[in-house]
C-alpha cells in the first residue's frame, strides 16, 4: 500500500497551536455543556478573561514576552480558584512553547501541590496538559505520554469537557507520532465529540483538522479530505490567522499525494502567509520545511535544497526541533539527488538520529525507506540496501507488535466465546440437576408412583445427555472453523503469519530451519494501486496467490507475508531444484497479464531465495534470521532492475557473527567472492502504457 512521503510536516507546526487555542475556550463561560463545570468556571472579572484571551491569541508568536503580564494577572486571581488554574495553565503553555524548562517545572509543581480539593482535578488536568505539550514540543514522545497519563482514566472522565479535549488532542498527536494510529484516531474522535458538545465552531475545526491528519496517515484519503473541508467550513464562523494557518497546513498534507494537483502548493503558501500574519516564527520555520518537501517530491531538487536550507536557521533560532529534522532530512535527500551523495547521506542520517532519540519509530522507518529510494536512484546500491535493512527492521518491529496485539485481541474474543459457552453448558447442567432434585422430591411424595418417576427420570437424563453431546459436537466444530479462519488471509485464502508461526515448527527443528525459503515482492505494486485502483490491486494479489499455489505441492507452505509480499517454504534443499522453482515462479507471475474487468495489468516480481543449512559450512539459522537473509537478496533483485530472482548458493560464514558481517555488505561480498549468488531473469511482460510518474520502489 502507498505510504505518505511528507512524514514530519504536521508534527509540531499543527499541534503546537491546538492546545493554546483550546485554552482560549476556557475564557468563555458558556463553552461547556457540563453544568457544574460551567458554573465553577463562570468569570468573576470580565476584564481579566478578556485580557487572557488576547494574550492567548498573540502568545504563540513570542511566548516568553507575555509571562510578566500573566504573572501580574495571577496576583489578581483568588488562591485555589479556577481563574488562577487558567492563568497558571496559560503561563505553563507559553513556557512549553518557549521550551523554558525551569518555568514549566515550577508551574507544574504549583499545579501538583494544589491546595483546594474542589478544584484539584482541574489543576491535575492542567498540569498534565502543560507537561504533555512541553515534551511534545521537544519531540520527547515517551515523556509526553507519561505526562498525559498523570490523571487516571476514571478521574479523567470526571474532568471538564474543555480540559479533557485539550489533553485528548495532544495525546492523539503523540500516539500518531509513535505509530499507534488506531488509538490516535480514537482519541481524535473523542475530542471531536467533546467539541460538538461545547458548540464553538473554531474548536470543532481544530478537532476535525487533527482527525484529518490521522486519516491521512492511515491512507484514508477520502475521509481526510472530507474532514479538512468540514474544518475549513467551520473556521469561516470565527476566522483568524492562527486557526487558518493550522487548517491550511493540514490541507496541504491531505492533498500531497494528488499528482498533478496544485492544491498542496496553494495550501502551503496560504499557511505561510497566515504564519507571518500571526507572527509565529516557529510555525513559519515548519511551513518552510514542509514547502521544501513539496518541491522534493516533485523532483525540483535545487529549489527543495534552497528552501530547506533557508528553513534550518529559523528552526534552530526558534528551537523547533521537528522543523529542524524535516529541513535536515530534505536537505540530505536533495543533495543526494543533485549528486552530492556522501554529503546528503550524512545529513539525512543525522536527521534520522534525531528522530530515533525522540522515539518516533514510524517516522524513523519511513525516513530510512525514503533514504533507500534516493540512494538507489543515485546509484549507491550498497547504501540503498543498508537503508532498506534498517527500514525492514523497524517496519517488522512495528508489524510484530501490531500482530501481537491482534493475536491477543483475537485470543481474548475466543476466550470470551468459550466462557460464554461454558456458562451456557453450566446453566444446562444446573437445569438438569434441578430436574433431578424435583424428580427426587416427586419420588418421596409419590412413593406409589415410583415406577413412573424412574421412567420419567431416565427419559430426562437421556434427553439431557443427547443435548450435551450435540452441544459439545457443535462447539468442537465452531472452534475448528474459528481456528481455520484465524490462520487464513481473507483476500487470497493463503496462510497468514499466525498459521506460519505454528507451521514453521515442523520445518525448524529446535528453532533451526531446514528447507528452502522464497520471498516474493510484486514490483511497482504501489503504482498499480495509485493508477488503476485498489480493486485492481486486490485482483493482482488474488491472481498471484493462485499462480503460486499452482506451482507448488500440497505440503509446501505459502504465506501472504504482508501487503504485496509472499513467503514460500519448501522442504527440499537441492540448489538445482531451488533455481528451477525460482525461475518458474518468475515466469508464472509475469505471464499472462492479470485481467481486471476490461483492464490488462502487466506484472512482474522480485524474488530472493536460499536453502538452509547454508553451504559450504552447513550454517543453521532460526527462521527469523533466515527470512532476513532472504529479504536482503530479494532487495538486491529489486535494486538490479526487478523481474529477477537472486539466490544464495554459498556464503563463507561459519557462524552467525560472520554471517551478519557479510549480509550487511552483501553486494560487496558477492563481488569479492565471499558469497556465491545465482541471478535469474524473468520473462518480459507485454508492454503497457507507462504512468506519468515512475515510482522506483514498490
Amino acid at each position: 500500500m502507498p505510504r505518505m512521503s511528507g512524514r514530519h510536516a504536521l508534527r509540531c507546526g499543527l499541534l503546537a497551536l491546538l492546545p493554546s487555542l483550546a485554552l482560549l475556550s476556557a475564557c468563555d463561560p458558556g463553552s461547556s455543556t457540563d453544568k457544574p463545570a460551567a458554573q465553577a468556571a463562570a468569570p468573576r472579572d470580565a476584564a481579566l478573561w478578556q485580557q487572557l484571551e488576547q494574550i492567548e491569541r498573540k502568545g504563540r508568536a513570542r511566548p516568553a514576552s507575555h509571562d510578566p503580564v500573566l504573572h501580574a494577572l495571577q496576583e489578581r486571581t483568588a488562591p485555589g480558584s479556577l481563574e488562577r488554574i487558567e492563568v497558571l495553565g496559560l503561563r505553563g503553555l507559553l513556557a512549553a512553547y518557549a521550551q523554558d524548562r525551569t518555568l514549566v517545572e515550577q508551574i507544574s509543581q504549583q499545579l501538583a501541590d494544589w491546595p483546594v480539593a474542589a478544584t484539584k482535578l482541574d489543576a491535575r488536568l492542567a498540569q498534565a496538559h502543560v507537561l504533555g505539550q512541553y515534551y511534545k514540543a521537544r519531540g520527547d514522545f515517551r515523556e509526553a505520554r507519561k505526562s498525559l497519563a498523570l490523571v487516571g482514566e476514571k478521574d479523567f472522565e470526571q474532568g471538564s469537557a474543555l480540559a479533557r479535549q485539550r489533553c485528548l488532542l495532544v495525546m492523539a498527536s503523540v500516539l500518531a507520532d509513535v505509530g499507534e494510529m488506531d488509538a490516535a484516531i480514537a482519541h481524535a474522535l473523542q475530542a471531536l465529540r467533546l467539541a460538538d458538545g461545547i458548540g464553538q465552531p473554531w474548536r470543532r475545526a481544530l478537532a476535525l483538522s487533527e482527525l484529518a491528519n490521522e486519516y491521512r496517515r492511515t491512507d484514508q484519503g477520502a475521509r481526510a479530505r472530507q474532514a479538512i473541508a468540514d474544518a475549513l467550513q467551520e473556521a469561516q464562523h470565527e476566522p483568524d490567522p492562527a486557526l487558518l494557518m493550522i487548517l491550511q497546513q493540514t490541507r496541504a498534507l491531505v492533498y500531497q499525494s494528488d499528482a498533478g494537483s496544485n492544491i498542496q502548493l496553494s495550501a502551503q503558501l496560504e499557511a505561510l502567509k497566515y504564519a507571518v500574519e500571526a507572527g509565529a516564527d516557529s510555525v513559519r520555520a515548519q511551513g518552510q520545511a514542509n514547502l521544501s518537501d513539496y518541491y522534493l517530491n516533485r523532483g525540483d531538487y535545487a529549489r527543495a535544497l534552497q528552501i530547506a536550507q533557508e528553513a534550518l536557521p529559523l528552526a534552530r533560532a526558534t528551537r523547533n526541533l521537528n522543523a529542524e529534522i524535516v529541513a535536515r532530512l530534505n536537505t540530505g535527500m536533495a543533495q543526494i539527488a543533485l549528486g552530492k551523495v556522501a554529503e546528503g547521506r550524512a545529513e539525512a542520517r543525522a536527521a534520522i538520529t534525531l528522530d530515533e532519540q525522540q522515539g518516533a519509530t514510524s517516522y524513523v522507518a519511513e525516513s530510512w525507506q525514503e533514504l533507500g529510494r534516493h540512494l538507489e536512484r543515485a546509484g549507491d546500491l550498497i547504501g540503498a540496501i543498508e537503508a532498506h535493512h534498517e527500514y525492514r527492521r523497524l517496519a517488522e518491529q512495528v508489524l510484530r507488535e501490531d500482530t501481537r496485539k491482534a493475536v491477543l485481541d483475537a485470543q481474548e474474543r475466543y476466550d470470551a466465546e468459550q466462557r460464554a459457552k461454558e456458562i451456557e453448558l453450566l446453566n444446562r447442567d444446573n437445569s438438569l440437576k434441578a430436574e433431578q432434585i424435583r424428580a427426587r422430591d416427586l419420588e418421596l411424595q409419590l412413593w406409589a408412583a415410583l415406577g413412573g418417576c424412574v421412567v420419567l427420570f431416565a427419559t430426562l437424563m437421556g434427553m439431557a445427555y443427547r443435548r450435551i453431546r450435540r452441544t459439545n459436537a457443535d462447539l468442537a466444530s465452531t472452534n475448528e472453523r474459528l481456528k481455520v479462519q484465524s490462520e487464513r488471509d481473507p483476500l487470497t485464502g493463503l496462510a497468514n503469519r499466525r498459521h506460519f508461526q505454528a507451521a514453521i515448527k515442523e520445518l525448524a527443528a529446535e528453532g533451526r530451519l531446514s528447507g528452502t525459503v522464497f520471498l516474493i515482492d510484486i514490483d511497482h505494486f504501489k503504482r498499480i494501486n495509485d493508477v488503476q485502483g485498489h480493486a485492481a490491486g486486490d485482483s493482482v494479489l488474488i491472481e498471484v496467490a493462485q499462480r503460486l499455489r499452482s506451482a507448488l505441492r500440497e505440503d509446501d507452505l505459502v504465506v501472504r507475508w504482508g501487503g504485496e509480499e509472499f513467503l514460500i517454504v519448501v522442504k527440499a534443499r537441492d540448489p538445482a531444484f531451488a533455481r528451477t522453482l525460482a525461475q518458474r515462479l518468475l515466469d508464472l507471475i509475469a505471464q499472462p497479464p492479470v485481467r481486471h474487468g476490461t483492464q490488462s495489468i502487466a506484472i512482474t516480481a522480485s524474488i530472493g531465495f536460499a536453502s538452509f543449512p547454508i553451504e559450504p559450512h552447513g550454517l543453521t539459522l532460526n527462521w527469523e534470521r533466515a527470512i532476513d537473509l532472504v529479504d536482503t537478496v530479494m532487495y538486491m533483485a529489486k535494486a538490479h532492475g526487478r523481474n529477477k530472482a537472486y539466490g544464495i548458493e554459498q556464503i563463507a560464514a561459519a557462524d552467525e557473527a560472520q554471517l551478519a558481517q557479510l549480509s550487511n555488505r552483501m553486494e560487496a561480498a558477492w563481488h569479492e567472492g565471499q558469497v556465491k549468488l545465482v541471478a535469474l531473469q524473468g520473462a518480459a511482460p507485454p508492454p503497457t502504457p507507462a504512468p506519468a510518474t515512475e515510482e522506483l520502489c514498490a
